[in-house]
C-alpha cells in the first residue's frame, strides 16, 4: 500500500500545484473579465473543447485504453504495447482532426447547444469568434491525455500530473501580454488556451520517449485490438457524453440569467479543487493498479487498494467539502472579489460554491468505484448508471430554475452525483470483494465525518469574528489564510483524537515521501 499511497501523493502534489496555480488564473480572469459578457464568452469557448475532451482525453478513450495498454505490456513487453499505442494514438488523431474542422465550421450552432441564451444578444457572436480559436486544443489534449495513460501505465506519474501546470502559467502569461500591451483579455486567452494544448502534449511526447516509449505517427489502421478497443471505449464514450447532457443542462440554464455562466464557472472552479487533487490522483493511480490485481486473481489486494483509496479520498474531501458549505462568502469574496468582480457577483458565486460542495464526497468517490468496473473491461454498466444521474438532473435542473433561478443547476448537479454514486456501488458489489468496505474504512469514516464537522465550525466561528479583517483590502488575503490554517489544525488535531486518522500512518507516509 505504501507504494499506492506514494503515487496518490505525486499526482496529488501536481494537481495541488496546478489548481493553486488555476486559482492565481482564475482570479486574474475575474479581476478583468467579471462575470460581464467576454467572461461568459469565454467559459462558453473555453467549455466546448473541454467538454468533448471526456469523451477522447481522460474519460471513456483513456479509461478503455489503459487496462489494454497494461495488459499488452505486462503479459507481451514494450514493442507490442508500443505498437499497440502508436495505432491507438493514429486512430484518436484521426477522429479529432475531423471533429476539430466540423466543428470549427459550426461554432454558432455549438455554442446555441451550450448556451441558448445567447441567441438574442451580442455574446453569441463573441462566443462564436472565441470558440474557433480555443476549440483545437481538443486535438493536442487528448493525445497528451493518451500519453499519460502511457507513462501512468509505466509508473510514470510525475510528467502526467505535471502538465496540466502548463495551461495555468501560459494563461497567465497570456493575461500579463494581454496588460503589458494592450491586447484584448478574451481573445489573448483564447490563443492561450490552443498554446497550451501544444505545449502539453510535446512535454509529454517527450516524457514518454524518455520512458522508453518513443511513439512515432503512422497511418492509421482498424487492427483488431484497435476494433476491441472502440468496442469497450464506446459505452464508457456514450457514459461521458451522459454526463456533459449534464453540464450542457447546467450551462442552458445558467444562460438565461445574465452573469450566472460566470458565477457557476467561478464556483465551479472552487470545488474543482479538492475534486482534482483527490479524484484525479485516485482515477489515475487506482485504474492500473486494479487491473494488474484483478488480472492476477488478487481479490484482496484489490479489496484493500479500494479501501484505502475510499479512505484517502474521505480524509481529505469530507473537510474541504464542509469548509465549502461552512465559509463559501469569505472564500468567494477574498479569492475573485476585485476588479470587475463586484459583491453581487460573490454573493452569488458563494451560493452555487455551498451547493457544489455538498456534492464533493459524491464525485470524488466515483473515482474510487468506477475503476472497479474499468478494471474488467466493464463499461457498460457506468453508462446505464449515468442515464439515471442524467434523467435527475435534467427534472431538477429545469424544473427548479423557475423556483431558485440558476441556483438549480447546481442543485442538480449535486444531487445527480449523490444518485450516480449510490447505484456505482450498488452494482460494484456485485463484482466481488473490491467494492466491500473493510473494518477500517467502516471505523474511521464517521471519526473522519465528525472531525470534519468540528472544523466547519470552528471554520465558521472564525470567520464570523473576523468579518470586519475579511472585509479589508490588503488584511483580507492574510486573514482567509489563517482561518483556513486554524481550520486545517482543528481537523488533522480532532481527526488524530477521535481515531480517524492514525498518527503514526501520516508520519510513515511523510517519511515514505520523502
Amino acid at each position: 500500500m505504501s507504494r499506492l499511497f506514494r503515487a496518490f501523493a505525486t499526482v496529488g502534489g501536481w494537481t495541488m500545484a496546478s489548481r493553486i496555480l488555476g486559482f492565481a488564473r482564475d482570479i486574474a480572469i475575474a479581476a478583468a473579465l467579471g462575470a460581464g459578457p467576454a467572461a461568459e464568452a469565454f467559459v462558453i469557448a473555453f467549455s466546448l473543447p473541454n467538454l468533448f475532451r471526456r469523451f477522447f482525453a481522460e474519460g471513456a478513450f483513456n479509461m478503455a485504453f489503459v487496462p489494454m495498454f497494461t495488459k499488452k505490456l505486462d503479459g507481451e513487453g514494450d514493442a507490442p504495447a508500443r505498437a499497440f499505442a502508436e495505432d491507438a494514438m493514429a486512430g484518436l488523431a484521426s477522429v479529432l482532426v475531423v471533429l476539430t474542422l466540423v466543428a470549427m465550421a459550426a461554432m454558432p450552432w455549438m455554442v446555441l447547444g451550450l448556451a441558448s441564451g445567447f441567441a438574442d444578444d451580442g455574446r453569441l457572436a463573441l462566443a462564436t469568434d472565441y470558440g474557433r480559436v480555443a476549440f483545437p486544443y481538443i486535438l493536442f489534449i487528448s493525445i497528451a491525455a493518451l500519453l499519460s495513460g502511457v507513462l501512468n501505465a509505466l509508473d510514470r506519474f510525475a510528467a502526467a500530473a505535471a502538465a496540466p501546470v502548463l495551461l495555468n502559467v501560459i494563461l497567465l502569461a497570456a493575461l500579463g501580454l494581454a496588460a503589458l500591451f494592450g491586447l484584448d483579455d478574451g481573445r489573448t486567452l483564447v490563443w492561450g488556451v490552443a498554446a497550451a494544448g501544444v505545449a502539453q502534449m510535446a512535454m509529454l511526447w517527450r516524457a514518454a520517449a524518455k520512458a522508453g516509449m518513443r511513439l512515432r505517427l503512422r497511418r492509421p489502421r482498424m487492427t483488431p485490438e484497435l476494433k476491441r478497443l472502440a468496442i469497450i471505449a464506446a459505452p464508457a464514450a456514450l457514459a461521458g457524453g451522459v454526463v456533459q447532457i449534464n453540464l450542457v443542462v447546467g450551462r442552458q440554464v445558467a444562460s438565461h440569467f445574465d452573469g450566472a455562466v460566470a458565477w457557476l464557472y467561478y464556483a465551479d472552479r472552487l470545488y474543482q479543487l479538492p475534486l482534482g487533487v483527490v479524484g484525479v490522483a485516485i482515477g489515475v493511480v487506482l485504474l492500473p493498479d486494479l487491473s494488474r490485481r484483478l488480472r492476477q486473481e488478487d481479490e484482496l489486494g484489490g479489496r484493500a487498494a479500494a479501501n484505502r483509496a475510499a479512505e484517502f479520498a474521505l480524509a481529505l474531501t469530507l473537510p474541504a467539502a464542509i469548509a465549502l458549505a461552512a465559509i463559501p462568502g469569505p472564500l468567494v469574496s477574498v479569492l475573485f472579489g476585485r476588479g470587475a468582480f463586484g459583491p453581487e457577483d460573490a454573493e452569488a458565486t458563494a451560493l452555487a460554491c455551498a451547493v457544489y460542495g455538498l456534492g464533493l464526497p459524491a464525485f470524488v468517490l466515483q473515482k474510487v468505484l468506477q475503476p472497479i468496473y474499468f478494471a474488467r473491461e466493464d463499461t457498460r454498466t457506468p453508462f446505464k448508471i449515468a442515464l439515471w444521474g442524467m434523467a435527475a438532473n435534467l427534472v431538477l435542473a429545469i424544473g427548479l430554475a423557475p423556483v431558485i433561478g440558476f441556483l438549480s443547476a447546481a442543485v442538480a448537479t449535486t444531487a445527480a452525483g449523490w444518485i450516480n454514486l449510490a447505484m456505482l456501488y450498488r452494482g460494484a458489489r456485485g463484482f466481488g470483494q473490491a467494492a466491500r468496505p473493510d473494518a477500517r474504512l467502516i471505523a474511521r469514516t464517521p471519526r473522519i465525518l465528525a472531525a470534519s464537522l468540528l472544523m466547519g465550525l470552528g471554520a465558521w466561528a472564525l470567520a464570523g469574528l473576523s468579518a470586519d479583517v475579511l472585509a479589508a483590502p490588503g488584511l483580507r488575503i492574510l486573514a482567509l489564510g489563517l482561518i483556513v490554517a486554524a481550520a486545517m489544525a482543528i481537523y488533522f488535531a480532532a481527526a488524530a483524537a477521535l481515531g480517524g486518522l492514525s498518527v503514526s500512518e501520516l508520519k510513515g507516509m511523510v517519511r515514505r515521501g520523502r
